[in-house]
């Protein structure tokens, strides 16, 4: 009984232990996936397959952002073991360290057990002497293809943007859009604003590998693969070749440039300068550009036409004109007298105008009468239908607002900015309620002082003012191959009428612009066979409190009967009139888009204009102070590598004398006798003066070397 007890419990021990196993094993190979997995991570290699972004073309079908192909190393951490570092190093041309860095860089980023960028965009020598040698490191790297950007012609880098990897902020930002670490996407311009349409679907392949991580081929003949599609083609409404005249005209230039078709909204150009190549932002010397544009006192990276934002000057008196007309405390006959200065707020505050006479208001805007829109602009806050200055200032601004000032437009260039127009808040938070009136900022009547307007809010009020009340939100994208799935161009098709205004309110205002470039500030950049509707703008400009030269502003549409193109320039401290550089800037790009040529009386004040630089001097003193320092870093890198060079022949001259010593003991198997020329010891060898002597000789032996 006992022994038939005893067996049974070792019977019933063995059978709890056989259905624990096998629970256990049904567990692992049917319900859980984790070691499933992990036996496919290494005998399966997933490879991503990144289809062709989208190709951007210009309003003349021209393709004016392609596509190339370019390759990346890939590496998967976990598989590094046994793999021939030292010689990968030397193919890749880094040391050990860089090799590490990268490495653990790709498992922090992308875990050890998935592949990761190791090397973006392989030189063709990398390349060539990647693939003869991948046999030797195939079980943990591979080459993956990847389409580029490449640029037919060298303009448009600011409104194109560029492209950059995937970083965690970017992956949390869009975690339902389906990237994953080593993917890349639109960082700035239509790149980015256009991304879902242009960067397409991407593709799987799956590869099978051997027990040595070699890869085979396709995992059951492909049948899981699946195919990349294609991005989507972008048109839009830029005119390359004016833009690329536009860059031409502001060669060594700071400013801007932004030209409309007024019955479309579709940018025709959008020149901010300086720029770059926007081939620079590609390939295997991506970072190295990058750092250089990064730190260029100049801005390159900034698109001023939509970043940058300024007083507008005198072209902001046109939009006083409407507001005085629209609010009915002047009218087309209205005159003021001036004589020399506007005395509106007291005879000890004058402010000044270059033209004294008597202006009714198309001659005023002809020769920018500074007294007589500043009285315009006084009757207009001291209007008496308005119960306080904080209510008439506020309707103000509603005009404003309408005319596309003090917000953004909407433009499908990201990081617009909104420019500045001021609030009752505003002078509330400045002065103190009730502390405040017209003579606190008379000097935005002519577009001084608080009030500020980016280059693309400047142009879009040329194409209200031409197309007489109404505008489209300015944009880029005109339209999208297929369809626009994601609505990105919605917005661009609604005719925007913010306020009713007659015809005739608008005729007046085309009158005193036509007289600008036939009488007033602007004509000596008349155009002859084309009606030129514009106004200069010459905009103080000041650094910290301090005086710099003036911004030279014009802003102008043309033709007046059925307008095509309207358009502002700005030349930053110039230092001159509106009327010196920015408005035959504008004529040119005019002539160039109405006529499709220069004429021969305009071609050398074209070249005049393009040869002159205008960088500003403090632009230039930074610049200096750049290259200065980049100088001294040059020369530290190269005395700490004369340094690293002469430690090591040190080293080495150590150890040879050292084995010499060896193999004559071992030969006459007794101590050397002292002659009383001993060998000094490193730590005399390493004195600064001896180093000095030494690094002197070592650099004068290479640059005799690199001469000969």
């Amino acid at each position: 009984m006992f022994n038939q007890s005893r067996s049974r419990i070792i019977r019933l021990i063995f059978l709890v232990v056989i259905l624990v196993i096998t629970g256990q094993l049904f567990y692992l190979q049917v319900v859980s996936g984790k070691f499933r997995q992990m036996a496919d991570e290494n005998a399966i290699l997933r490879k991503t397959i990144y289809p062709p972004r989208g190709l951007v073309f210009d309003r003349h079908k021209k393709a004016i952002v392609n596509n190339t192909l370019t390759h990346d190393l890939m590496v998967t951490p976990a598989h590094l073991k046994g793999i021939d570092t030292f010689f990968l190093c030397r193919l890749m041309e880094i040391d050990t360290a860089e090799f590490r860095d990268r490495v653990i860089t790709a498992i922090i980023k992308n875990s050890s057990q998935k592949p990761s960028v190791f090397e973006a965009s392989l030189s063709p020598q990398k390349y060539a002497r990647i693939q003869e040698n991948l046999w030797r490191f195939e079980k943990a790297f591979y080459v993956q293809e990847r389409p580029i950007r490449s640029y037919p012609y060298d303009a448009g880098a600011n409104i194109f943007g560029y492209l950059g990897e995937v970083d965690t902020t970017y992956l949390k930002k869009y975690a339902d859009e389906g990237y994953v670490s080593g993917d890349y996407a639109g960082m700035t311009g239509l790149e980015a604003n256009y991304e879902k349409a242009l960067m397409g679907q991407r593709g799987v392949q799956y590869l099978i590998k051997d027990n040595f991580s070699r890869i085979q081929g396709p995992y059951e003949g492909g049948a899981m693969d699946v195919e990349a599609v294609a991005g989507s083609n972008l048109y839009t409404s830029i005119d390359i070749v004016l833009q690329q005249f536009g860059e031409k005209l502001l060669t060594n230039k700071v400013g801007s440039i932004v030209a409309i078709d007024p019955k479309t909204g579709g940018i025709l150009a959008m020149v901010s300068s300086p720029t770059y190549n926007p081939g620079y932002l590609t390939g295997t010397e991506r970072r190295k550009h990058f750092s250089e544009l990064y730190t260029d006192p100049r801005l390159p990276l900034l698109n001023r036409a939509v970043n940058a934002s300024y007083p507008p000057g005198s072209t902001f008196k046109t939009l006083q004109a409407l507001v005085g007309l629209a609010e009915g405390v002047i009218t087309t006959k209205t005159t003021f007298s001036c004589s020399g200065a506007f005395y509106g707020c007291g005879s000890a505050r004058p402010m000044g105008c270059l033209d004294p006479g008597t202006f009714y208001l198309s001659s005023g805007i002809t020769h920018s009468c500074n007294t007589y829109f500043a009285n315009v602009m006084q009757r207009v806050i001291n209007n008496p239908r308005y119960p306080s200055v904080d209510s008439s200032l506020r309707a103000w601004n509603n005009y404003m607002s309408a005319f596309g000032l003090g917000h953004k437009l909407g433009v499908d260039v990201p990081t617009e900015q909104k420019g500045m127009i001021p609030t009752p808040e505003f002078f509330n938070k400045q002065y103190g309620a009730g502390k405040w009136g017209f003579c606190t900022f008379r000097s935005v009547s002519i577009g001084q002082g608080e009030v500020t307007a980016t280059p693309l809010q400047v142009a879009n009020e040329m194409a209200y003012i031409a197309n007489k009340g109404w505008y489209y939100i300015p944009h880029i994208g005109d339209s999208i191959e297929g369809e626009d799935k994601f609505g990105l161009l919605e917005k661009f098709r609604q005719r925007i009428v913010p306020i009713n205004m007659p015809d005739s309110i608008f005729e007046v205002v085309h009158d005193g612009m036509q007289g600008v470039m036939e009488s007033g500030t602007g004509r000596g950049s008349r155009v002859e066979g084309i009606t030129i509707c514009g106004k200069t703008g010459t905009v103080e400009n000041y650094y910290r409190g301090v005086k710099q030269p003036n911004h030279s502003f014009f802003a102008a549409f043309a033709p007046r009967e059925n307008p095509k193109i309207a358009i502002m320039c700005v030349v930053e401290n110039s230092g001159r009139f509106g009327g010196t550089y920015a408005a035959p800037i504008v004529s040119l790009m005019i002539q160039k888009y109405i006529n499709d040529t220069i004429s021969a009386k305009w071609k050398p004040r074209m070249e005049s204009i393009i040869s002159t630089n205008l960088i500003p001097k403090m632009m230039l003193d930074k610049m200096r102070q750049r290259d200065s320092i980049r100088r001294v870093r040059e020369e530290e890198r190269e005395l700490k590598t004369d340094l690293k060079n002469i430690r090591d022949t040190l080293q080495s001259e150590d150890n040879l004398t050292e084995t010499e010593a060896k193999a004559g003991n071992r030969k006459e198997n007794k101590p050397p006798k002292d002659t009383g020329n001993k060998k000094p010891e490193r730590k005399d060898i390493l004195q600064p003066d001896t180093l000095k002597k030494r690094m002197v000789h070592s650099r004068d032996t290479a640059k005799t070397d690199k001469n000969q």
